[in-house]
Protein backbone atom coordinates (compact mmCIF):
# COMPACT_ATOMS: atom_id res chain seq x y z
CA UNK A 1 0.00 0.00 0.00
CA UNK A 2 1.41 3.60 -0.88
CA UNK A 3 1.78 6.40 1.74
CA UNK A 4 -1.16 7.99 -0.28
CA UNK A 5 -3.52 5.09 0.45
CA UNK A 6 -2.16 4.81 3.90
CA UNK A 7 -2.90 8.33 4.97
CA UNK A 8 -6.33 7.88 3.16
CA UNK A 9 -7.24 4.54 5.53
CA UNK A 10 -6.07 6.67 8.35
CA UNK A 11 -8.92 9.71 7.39
CA UNK A 12 -11.80 7.20 6.91
CA UNK A 13 -11.57 6.67 10.99
CA UNK A 14 -12.47 10.15 10.97
CA UNK A 15 -15.84 11.30 12.89
CA UNK A 16 -18.39 12.37 11.09
CA UNK A 17 -22.16 13.52 11.39
CA UNK A 18 -24.48 10.53 11.57
CA UNK A 19 -21.82 8.65 10.89
CA UNK A 20 -22.33 9.20 7.63
CA UNK A 21 -18.36 9.63 6.27
CA UNK A 22 -19.39 12.03 3.14
CA UNK A 23 -15.69 12.36 1.16
CA UNK A 24 -14.59 10.47 -1.21
CA UNK A 25 -10.68 10.21 -2.27
CA UNK A 26 -8.98 10.26 -5.80
CA UNK A 27 -5.26 9.37 -6.10
CA UNK A 28 -2.93 9.80 -9.11
CA UNK A 29 0.58 9.31 -8.30
CA UNK A 30 1.94 11.88 -5.98
CA UNK A 31 -1.46 13.84 -6.30
CA UNK A 32 -4.64 13.04 -3.84
CA UNK A 33 -8.02 14.83 -4.02
CA UNK A 34 -10.49 15.31 -1.73
CA UNK A 35 -14.30 15.49 -2.84
CA UNK A 36 -17.27 16.24 -0.54
CA UNK A 37 -20.05 12.91 -1.29
CA UNK A 38 -23.21 15.56 -1.14
CA UNK A 39 -25.38 11.75 -1.21
CA UNK A 40 -24.29 11.13 2.48
CA UNK A 41 -25.44 14.73 3.45
CA UNK A 42 -28.05 14.64 6.32
CA UNK A 43 -30.23 17.23 4.24
CA UNK A 44 -32.84 17.20 7.46
CA UNK A 45 -30.47 18.62 10.08
CA UNK A 46 -27.57 20.08 7.71
CA UNK A 47 -29.57 21.54 4.38
CA UNK A 48 -26.13 23.94 4.07
CA UNK A 49 -23.39 21.25 4.27
CA UNK A 50 -22.05 22.64 7.35
CA UNK A 51 -21.52 19.34 8.98
CA UNK A 52 -20.26 17.65 5.95
CA UNK A 53 -17.44 20.30 5.04
CA UNK A 54 -16.76 19.87 9.36
CA UNK A 55 -16.75 15.84 8.98
CA UNK A 56 -14.46 16.55 5.39
CA UNK A 57 -12.09 18.82 7.07
CA UNK A 58 -11.28 15.89 9.69
CA UNK A 59 -11.03 13.55 7.62
CA UNK A 60 -8.15 16.15 5.82
CA UNK A 61 -6.51 16.58 9.06
CA UNK A 62 -6.58 12.68 9.38
CA UNK A 63 -4.76 12.33 6.55
CA UNK A 64 -2.21 15.13 6.88
CA UNK A 65 -1.58 13.57 10.57
CA UNK A 66 -0.50 10.28 9.23
CA UNK A 67 1.41 11.58 6.57
CA UNK A 68 3.63 14.06 8.73
CA UNK A 69 4.23 11.33 11.47
CA UNK A 70 4.95 8.99 9.16
CA UNK A 71 7.58 11.42 7.75
CA UNK A 72 6.62 12.56 4.66
CA UNK A 73 6.20 16.17 3.51
CA UNK A 74 3.04 17.37 2.26
CA UNK A 75 1.52 20.10 0.49
CA UNK A 76 -2.11 21.23 1.09
CA UNK A 77 -4.34 23.51 -1.75
CA UNK A 78 -7.51 23.87 0.17
CA UNK A 79 -10.58 24.50 -2.09
CA UNK A 80 -8.08 24.39 -5.17
CA UNK A 81 -11.14 24.95 -8.27
CA UNK A 82 -13.75 27.72 -7.68
CA UNK A 83 -15.52 25.90 -10.70
CA UNK A 84 -15.76 22.77 -8.57
CA UNK A 85 -16.76 23.30 -4.95
CA UNK A 86 -16.86 19.68 -4.20
CA UNK A 87 -13.37 19.24 -4.66
CA UNK A 88 -12.45 20.63 -1.04
CA UNK A 89 -8.32 19.69 -1.24
CA UNK A 90 -5.81 18.57 -2.94
CA UNK A 91 -2.53 17.20 -1.07
CA UNK A 92 0.35 16.82 -3.16
CA UNK A 93 3.13 14.27 -1.16
CA UNK A 94 6.88 16.28 -1.02
CA UNK A 95 10.01 14.05 -0.05
CA UNK A 96 10.68 11.64 3.10
CA UNK A 97 11.57 13.88 5.81
CA UNK A 98 12.64 13.10 9.88
CA UNK A 99 8.69 12.33 10.97
CA UNK A 100 7.31 15.20 13.38
CA UNK A 101 7.02 13.87 17.02
CA UNK A 102 3.51 15.33 17.93
CA UNK A 103 2.32 14.25 14.81
CA UNK A 104 3.94 10.34 15.87
CA UNK A 105 1.69 10.74 18.32
CA UNK A 106 -1.35 11.88 17.32
CA UNK A 107 -1.30 9.08 14.39
CA UNK A 108 -0.60 6.70 16.80
CA UNK A 109 -4.22 7.29 18.43
CA UNK A 110 -6.19 7.73 14.76
CA UNK A 111 -7.45 4.22 15.10
CA UNK A 112 -8.56 4.33 18.73
CA UNK A 113 -10.51 7.04 18.72
CA UNK A 114 -13.95 6.81 19.03
CA UNK A 115 -16.98 8.58 19.97
CA UNK A 116 -17.93 7.71 23.52
CA UNK A 117 -21.58 8.37 24.56
CA UNK A 118 -21.24 7.26 28.09
CA UNK A 119 -21.28 9.71 31.18
CA UNK A 120 -18.03 10.75 31.84
CA UNK A 121 -16.83 10.52 36.06
CA UNK A 122 -16.30 13.11 38.58
CA UNK A 123 -12.36 13.45 37.64
CA UNK A 124 -12.19 17.36 36.11
CA UNK A 125 -10.71 18.39 33.07
CA UNK A 126 -7.52 20.57 34.24
CA UNK A 127 -7.39 24.13 32.76
CA UNK A 128 -3.51 23.81 31.40
CA UNK A 129 -5.04 20.99 29.37
CA UNK A 130 -7.93 23.19 28.39
CA UNK A 131 -5.32 26.08 27.77
CA UNK A 132 -3.26 23.54 25.42
CA UNK A 133 -6.14 21.82 23.50
CA UNK A 134 -7.23 25.59 22.92
CA UNK A 135 -3.84 26.50 21.74
CA UNK A 136 -3.75 23.61 19.27
CA UNK A 137 -7.29 24.28 17.61
CA UNK A 138 -5.99 27.79 17.08
CA UNK A 139 -3.37 26.53 15.00
CA UNK A 140 -5.23 24.93 12.52
CA UNK A 141 -7.25 28.17 11.84
CA UNK A 142 -10.30 27.69 14.30
CA UNK A 143 -11.37 28.29 18.18
CA UNK A 144 -12.37 27.20 21.07
CA UNK A 145 -14.21 28.37 23.65
CA UNK A 146 -14.40 26.25 27.50
CA UNK A 147 -18.37 26.51 28.27
CA UNK A 148 -17.99 28.21 31.82
CA UNK A 149 -19.72 26.04 34.78
CA UNK A 150 -22.58 29.15 34.87
CA UNK A 151 -23.40 28.49 31.38
CA UNK A 152 -24.14 24.86 31.63
CA UNK A 153 -27.31 25.29 31.96
CA UNK A 154 -27.79 27.34 28.99
CA UNK A 155 -26.09 24.83 26.79
CA UNK A 156 -28.33 21.58 28.37
CA UNK A 157 -31.67 23.82 27.35
CA UNK A 158 -30.26 24.53 23.60
CA UNK A 159 -29.44 20.57 23.41
CA UNK A 160 -32.79 19.67 24.75
CA UNK A 161 -34.37 22.53 22.82
CA UNK A 162 -33.01 20.81 19.62
CA UNK A 163 -33.79 17.51 19.96
CA UNK A 164 -37.49 18.17 21.17
CA UNK A 165 -37.88 20.16 17.58
CA UNK A 166 -36.02 17.93 15.21
CA UNK A 167 -38.19 14.55 16.94
CA UNK A 168 -41.23 16.76 15.85
CA UNK A 169 -39.98 16.78 12.25
CA UNK A 170 -40.89 13.88 10.07
CA UNK A 171 -37.54 14.52 7.67
CA UNK A 172 -35.44 14.30 10.62
CA UNK A 173 -37.13 10.94 12.04
CA UNK A 174 -36.84 9.71 8.23
CA UNK A 175 -32.91 11.09 8.13
CA UNK A 176 -32.55 9.32 11.67
CA UNK A 177 -33.86 5.98 10.91
CA UNK A 178 -31.88 5.77 7.31
CA UNK A 179 -28.73 6.23 9.46
CA UNK A 180 -29.63 3.76 12.24
CA UNK A 181 -31.10 1.12 10.15
CA UNK A 182 -27.89 0.19 7.69
CA UNK A 183 -26.97 -2.76 6.65
CA UNK A 184 -23.77 -4.43 8.41
CA UNK A 185 -21.80 -4.39 5.14
CA UNK A 186 -22.16 -0.37 4.20
CA UNK A 187 -19.71 0.16 6.90
CA UNK A 188 -21.33 3.36 7.76
CA UNK A 189 -24.42 4.77 9.75
CA UNK A 190 -24.80 4.35 13.85
CA UNK A 191 -25.55 0.97 15.18
CA UNK A 192 -26.83 -0.01 18.82
CA UNK A 193 -23.79 -0.91 20.15
CA UNK A 194 -22.44 2.25 19.58
CA UNK A 195 -25.44 4.38 20.88
CA UNK A 196 -26.27 5.24 24.31
CA UNK A 197 -29.44 4.26 26.28
CA UNK A 198 -30.98 7.72 27.97
CA UNK A 199 -29.95 8.41 31.14
CA UNK A 200 -29.30 11.66 33.83
CA UNK A 201 -26.50 14.07 32.12
CA UNK A 202 -25.36 17.53 33.03
CA UNK A 203 -26.17 18.24 29.08
CA UNK A 204 -28.21 15.48 27.16
CA UNK A 205 -26.95 13.34 24.18
CA UNK A 206 -28.49 12.59 21.58
CA UNK A 207 -31.56 9.58 21.28
CA UNK A 208 -30.17 7.76 18.33
CA UNK A 209 -33.00 5.23 19.09
CA UNK A 210 -35.91 6.89 20.64
CA UNK A 211 -38.47 4.14 19.21
CA UNK A 212 -36.55 1.01 20.35
CA UNK A 213 -33.12 0.80 22.31
CA UNK A 214 -29.68 1.41 22.39
CA UNK A 215 -27.17 -1.19 23.55
CA UNK A 216 -24.46 1.02 25.32
CA UNK A 217 -25.11 1.80 28.85
CA UNK A 218 -24.04 5.25 30.19
CA UNK A 219 -22.80 4.07 33.15
CA UNK A 220 -23.22 5.29 36.94
CA UNK A 221 -21.61 8.80 36.13
CA UNK A 222 -23.43 12.04 35.26
CA UNK A 223 -20.60 14.04 33.58
CA UNK A 224 -19.58 15.75 37.04
CA UNK A 225 -16.05 16.05 35.69
CA UNK A 226 -16.39 16.84 31.84
CA UNK A 227 -15.75 19.74 30.28
CA UNK A 228 -17.78 21.04 27.06
CA UNK A 229 -16.11 23.28 24.52
CA UNK A 230 -17.40 25.19 21.79
CA UNK A 231 -15.60 24.95 18.33
CA UNK A 232 -16.33 27.90 16.66
CA UNK A 233 -14.88 30.09 13.97
CA UNK A 234 -14.84 33.57 12.63
CA UNK A 235 -17.32 33.27 9.39
CA UNK A 236 -19.06 30.19 8.29
CA UNK A 237 -17.16 30.50 4.09
CA UNK A 238 -16.76 26.78 2.99
CA UNK A 239 -12.83 27.34 3.98
CA UNK A 240 -13.77 28.51 7.37
CA UNK A 241 -15.74 25.19 7.76
CA UNK A 242 -13.09 23.24 6.29
CA UNK A 243 -10.55 24.53 8.96
CA UNK A 244 -13.07 24.20 11.33
CA UNK A 245 -13.51 20.29 10.89
CA UNK A 246 -9.45 20.37 10.61
CA UNK A 247 -9.28 21.85 13.83
CA UNK A 248 -11.97 19.34 15.46
CA UNK A 249 -9.54 16.58 14.45
CA UNK A 250 -7.09 18.20 15.90
CA UNK A 251 -8.58 19.06 19.16
CA UNK A 252 -10.20 15.43 19.24
CA UNK A 253 -6.82 13.39 18.63
CA UNK A 254 -4.63 15.72 21.12
CA UNK A 255 -7.01 14.97 23.23
CA UNK A 256 -6.82 11.26 22.75
CA UNK A 257 -3.37 11.52 22.96
CA UNK A 258 -3.91 13.00 26.31
CA UNK A 259 -5.95 10.27 28.43
CA UNK A 260 -8.96 11.74 27.56
CA UNK A 261 -12.28 10.51 26.28
CA UNK A 262 -14.69 12.84 23.53
CA UNK A 263 -17.49 13.27 22.16
CA UNK A 264 -18.79 15.76 19.02
CA UNK A 265 -22.17 16.97 19.90
CA UNK A 266 -23.91 19.02 17.03
CA UNK A 267 -27.41 19.14 17.80
CA UNK A 268 -27.42 22.34 19.20
CA UNK A 269 -25.87 23.63 16.05
CA UNK A 270 -28.36 21.88 13.66
CA UNK A 271 -31.24 24.29 14.09
CA UNK A 272 -31.14 28.31 13.43
CA UNK A 273 -32.99 29.02 16.81
CA UNK A 274 -30.62 26.60 19.16
CA UNK A 275 -27.82 27.91 17.66
CA UNK A 276 -28.46 31.56 18.37
CA UNK A 277 -28.16 30.06 22.41
CA UNK A 278 -25.26 28.85 21.77
CA UNK A 279 -24.25 32.04 19.54
CA UNK A 280 -24.97 33.63 23.01
CA UNK A 281 -21.87 32.08 24.93
CA UNK A 282 -19.28 33.13 22.50
CA UNK A 283 -20.69 36.38 23.57
CA UNK A 284 -20.43 37.84 19.93
CA UNK A 285 -16.52 36.61 19.36
CA UNK A 286 -17.70 34.05 16.31
CA UNK A 287 -20.24 31.45 14.69
CA UNK A 288 -19.95 28.13 16.43
CA UNK A 289 -19.31 24.62 14.69
CA UNK A 290 -19.91 22.32 17.05
CA UNK A 291 -19.77 21.31 20.93
CA UNK A 292 -17.28 18.80 22.29
CA UNK A 293 -17.77 16.70 25.58
CA UNK A 294 -14.25 16.46 27.06
CA UNK A 295 -13.75 14.14 30.40
CA UNK A 296 -12.43 10.86 31.75
CA UNK A 297 -13.60 7.55 31.78
CA UNK A 298 -15.35 5.78 35.19
CA UNK A 299 -14.52 2.88 33.83
CA UNK A 300 -11.71 0.71 32.49
CA UNK A 301 -13.81 -0.70 28.88
CA UNK A 302 -12.59 1.70 25.47
CA UNK A 303 -15.74 3.01 23.95
CA UNK A 304 -16.87 0.44 20.77
CA UNK A 305 -15.58 1.83 17.70
CA UNK A 306 -18.17 2.73 14.82
CA UNK A 307 -18.45 1.17 11.05
CA UNK A 308 -16.17 1.86 8.26
CA UNK A 309 -16.34 1.73 5.12
CA UNK A 310 -14.16 -0.20 2.84
CA UNK A 311 -10.93 1.45 1.42
CA UNK A 312 -12.48 0.85 -2.10
CA UNK A 313 -16.09 2.09 -1.82
CA UNK A 314 -14.24 5.81 -1.37
CA UNK A 315 -10.91 5.55 -3.00
CA UNK A 316 -10.02 5.66 -6.46
CA UNK A 317 -6.75 5.31 -7.63
CA UNK A 318 -5.80 6.29 -11.16
CA UNK A 319 -2.42 5.07 -13.41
Amino acid sequence: MTPLEQAVLAAGHAPSIFNTQPWSWRIEGATVQLFADPDRKVTSIDPDGRLLLLSCGAALHHARVWLRGSGWSVTVDRLPDSERPDLLARLVLGKQVPPDPEAVRMAAVIPRRHTDRRSFGARTVSDFELTKLRRFVETEGAYLHTVRREQVAALAFSMDAAEQAELYDPAYRSDLRAWTQRPGYRGDGVTPDTAVKPGPRRVPVRDFFPASRADLDPGIAHDEGAAYVVLFGLGERPIDLLRGGEALSALLLLATADGLATAPLSDAVEREWPRQLVRHLLTGLGEPFLIVRLGYRSGREPAPASARRDLRDFVTVTA
